[in-house]
């Protein structure tokens, strides 16, 4: 029986990392949780965000069998990680900004961190920053507006481009300006198109490669080296809050990802942003508690 693999994260940026999962290892079977009741998690409390992201983790657990969990948030994975590991018998793959491979990257010496506030301030990326770029210059920018462009467009809505151009304005004109940017959350490949549009000499960076192969590592599973964008069954979708869930949510031609959520509020129970979860939401269609299938 094929192993299953649970992508969580506050939306749909967990999408950019189960992509290229899925292009590695095409024969798992996958489960997507996000918790849109708390959503956006760059603007949660470190004590609030590990309280709620081991609540819906374990509750996920508790009503499907997993043999693998990647936190698939950059903010999640940088505060939750050393709670939630003992908790669980089974492993867990967080995401981490891809500092490391973009100081091998750059050419001039500037590297820019674009991540969520939370992921900014952690001791952990400043770490990152010291371990592999200390003799490079890292621009920090912080923001949780270019998370929320992201889930509009996911949704099939417009990406408010100004906003991105607000954002990204000090390293446009800047006197030093990154040729190397890290993608610290997500969410924010799914813009990588808008991005490289204002950026247009700036090599984006992200850490789904990197995850993908740490995943293959930890199932003994064989990558599979694959061009083609992997099309194949729906993945289970699971939300703590229904929203927009009457609809797919559909890539676009220029999005990352090539999921296709199908949710329907018959399989969603809500999970309130601040109440105690003693059970969660029925299996999905297609995936009976106990019997995985794809």
């Amino acid at each position: 029986m094929s192993k299953t693999v649970l992508v969580f994260d506050s939306g749909v940026g967990g999408l950019s990392i189960y992509e290229p999962i899925r292009q590695q290892l095409p024969e798992l079977n996958f489960l997507y949780a996000f918790d849109n009741a708390c959503f956006p998690y760059g603007e949660l409390s470190e004590s609030r965000l590990v309280e709620r992201c081991c609540q819906v983790i374990t509750a996920v657990l508790a009503r499907h069998p997993v043999d693998l969990v990647v936190i698939a948030c950059n903010t999640a994975s940088t505060h939750v990680l050393p709670t939630l590991r003992p908790m669980l018998s089974i492993p867990v793959v967080g995401v981490v900004p891809a500092i490391k491979p973009a100081a091998s990257a750059t050419r001039n010496g500037c590297i820019g961190l674009l991540a969520t506030p939370g992921t900014i301030a952690r001791p952990y990326t400043q770490r990152l920053i010291q371990e592999f770029a200390a003799h490079h210059r890292v621009l920090l920018c912080g923001t949780t507006e270019l998370v929320v462009q992201a889930e509009r467009k996911l949704m099939g809505l417009e990406v408010e481009l100004p906003v991105l151009t607000e954002v990204l304005a000090p390293w446009q004109q800047g006197e030093q300006k990154p040729d190397t940017l890290v993608l610290g959350c997500t969410h924010f490949p799914l813009l990588k198109q808008e991005i490289a549009a204002l950026l247009p000499d700036v090599t984006l960076v992200d850490s789904g490669a990197a995850v993908a192969q740490r995943v293959c590592h930890l199932l003994g599973a064989q990558s599979v080296s694959s061009q083609k964008k992997y099309r194949g069954p729906t993945v289970p979708a699971m939300m703590t809050r229904p929203r927009d869930c009457d609809r797919p949510c559909r890539p676009t031609a220029s999005t990352a990802s090539p999921a296709w959520l199908l949710v329907s509020r018959r399989e969603i129970q809500t999970i309130p942003p601040h109440s105690p979860v003693s059970h969660w939401l029925p299996a999905p269609s297609g995936f009976a508690a106990g019997t995985p299938s794809r």
